[in-house]
């Protein structure tokens, strides 16, 4: 990947920097972090100071544990905080991936996700309150921009923001960022619906570019896709298809429904910047079959719901309000319909009974009757609307300036439902791999600095799992002995946590005899050298950390 070389190259350091270069820094540190799922600084400088003589072996240069002090290292986080200078980093590790890797882009996702933090919140920083996407509106948060190349979900250019920053203004900017970092047009942009806004739009169209992404309903509200499902419910309008595709290697199955839509075209026109975008726009019609069912569950089971609870109104108990006028009544269980949004499907119906006793005579006061009114609702399914709503359930529209000829309903129906790419990145950027949340920095610039370390990392996760599955699929082979406790399981869809794993225990163990230092390693088993095989690294990489040499022995054996 040349990190180091391009890190140096686009991140010039002051003149008393001493050592290891930044980029050669850097590269330890991230090779720290995917081996120990840990990117606390304080860890490793005594973790490198336990490989020394693999550092200086692998780096070629002379290695001192200071080094990798949580002062060297903040250091290097206050450069990566530059953003003109990580943005030509960017570019030229972008074109070198594609290079290297013989990588043709085609479609390119965006998304954004919150990191929390424990730091403190000023008024023009980058930490601030906001929609928490990890359910934590009590912390401060700032927000991570993401576009990512299919299919191996790797991170193409980011963008850090403030918290509380919307989602819609983030995607123009990410985009012409890739078109600048990658150096061609004609690539398909893939969203969710906060990218489905018509100026973002008309930008990608404007560019020379296509987007794929779900329309909101507050650009196709429930009147107006109740109007495109018209034609199929008079089975007027056929339905195309998408059926699962077929895994490599999986036994042969019976073909299995996703979906089935159809589509129209429409004409569109936008202002941007002055001058009028016109451009036809696909609407892709789309029933998918398991949301479809997800959806009819989620309505059976409110409608159940709100049956149960205005049934409790009805009952009599301590502590427990009896509604004793109608219109009363009626307000309380209108706000249950609203609350399991049945609004429609229930038809309240509120009966008032009265019943008169004798409240008998007590001293001087007189016997007299008493009214005791109490009001009962009872609630009615309306069947025909329940039929009706379940008519609309799984169908969405999307959009795409796309022709027809380059992507059909059925290729853009599964490039959609491949949307976990990105999400898959996020999992890694905040999960067990990578660590990122929640944050403890202070510092906001070494905050987007620490970030930014773990997208290398991230890139590092993405290349290793699409080497070794692009070349398993060539061969039409899968890889076994990965699994713990199931060394017989085969896949070809390995994971890069799952390669890594297989590598531990590994050891060099350093003798001095006779004033020369010898090292001895552990074997290479059949799994590890099948993966080194996979990646097309050779097992000399490897061997080499067995050279004798004189150097003084300081440690007797490095993990």
């Amino acid at each position: 990947m040349q990190v180091a070389k391009l890190l140096d190259g686009c991140f010039p350091t002051h003149g008393n920097w001493q050592g290891l270069s930044l980029g050669q820094v850097v590269s330890v540190w991230v090779t720290f972090i995917l081996s120990e799922a840990n990117h606390r600084m304080s860890h490793v400088e005594p973790w490198a100071e336990r490989r020394w003589q693999t550092l200086r072996t692998c780096l070629g240069t002379e290695v001192r544990a200071l080094d990798f002090s949580d002062d060297r290292l903040a250091a290097a986080l206050d450069y990566l905080s530059e953003d003109a200078a990580w943005q030509e980093f960017e570019r030229h590790l972008n074109q070198h991936t594609l290079r290297v890797y013989d990588l043709r882009p085609e479609r390119v996702r965006l998304d954004a996700t919150t990191a929390k933090s424990y730091g403190r919140v000023t008024a023009e920083g980058l930490l601030q309150f906001g929609h928490s996407k990890e359910h934590r509106p009590d912390l401060p948060q700032l927000k991570v921009n993401l576009s990512v190349l299919d299919p191996l979900g790797l991170p193409l250019t980011t963008t850090v923001v403030s918290g509380n920053c919307a989602d819609d203004p983030l995607y123009v900017p990410e985009i012409t960022r890739v078109q600048a970092s990658l150096g061609q047009s004609g690539l398909t942009y893939i969203g969710d619906a906060k990218m489905a806004a018509l100026a973002t739009r008309a930008a990608v169209a404007a560019s020379a570019n296509y987007y794929l992404c779900p329309l909101p309903a507050t650009q196709v509200p429930a009147e107006d896709l109740e109007h495109l499902l018209v034609p199929v419910w008079e089975q007027r309008q056929a339905l195309t298809p998408v059926w699962r595709p077929a895994e490599m290697g999986a036994p042969a199955q019976k073909p299995e429904l996703l979906a089935e839509g159809y589509e129209v075209t429409v004409e569109l026109a936008a202002a941007l910047d002055g001058r009028l975008v016109q451009w036809r726009e696909r609407r892709l019609v789309v029933r998918s079959v398991a949301w479809a069912e997800a959806q009819q569950h989620s309505l059976a089971t409110r409608l159940a719901k709100a049956q149960a609870e205005l049934a409790a109104l009805n009952e009599r108990r301590q502590g427990k309000k009896i509604y004793r006028e109608a219109v009363e009544m009626r307000t309380a269980g209108e706000q249950i319909l609203a609350k399991y949004q049945v609004w429609g499907l229930l038809q309240l119906q509120c009966q008032t009974s009265e019943q008169t006793q004798v409240r008998r005579r007590y001293g001087t006061r007189p016997a007299q009757p008493q009214v005791d009114r109490t009001v009962q609702v009872t609630a009615q399914v309306d069947e025909a609307a329940v039929a009706q709503a379940k008519r609309t359930l799984g169908w969405r529209v999307y959009a795409s300036n796309q022709p027809k000829a380059e992507l059909s309903l059925q290729q853009a129906v599964l490039a959609y439902r491949e949307e976990y790419l990105v999400e898959r990145g996020f999992g890694r950027l905040k999960g067990k791999s990578l660590a990122l949340t929640p944050l403890y920095l202070d510092s906001e610039a070494r905050a987007t600095g620490l970030l930014r370390v773990l997208l290398i990392a991230l890139r590092v996760l993405c290349l290793l799992e699409f080497s070794v599955r692009r070349r398993l699929q060539s061969e039409g082979e899968k890889l076994a002995g990965i699994y713990p406790g199931n060394p017989k399981r085969a896949t070809v869809r390995p994971t890069t946590e799952l390669m890594l794993r297989v590598f531990e225990g590994i050891t060099r163990t350093v003798i001095a005899h006779a004033g020369e230092v010898r090292a001895y390693l552990t074997p290479l088993s059949a799994v590890q050298q099948r993966i080194l095989y996979l990646l097309a690294l050779s097992p000399e990489i490897y061997l080499q950390l067995a050279q004798h040499s004189s150097i003084p022995l300081l440690k007797m054996s490095e993990p």
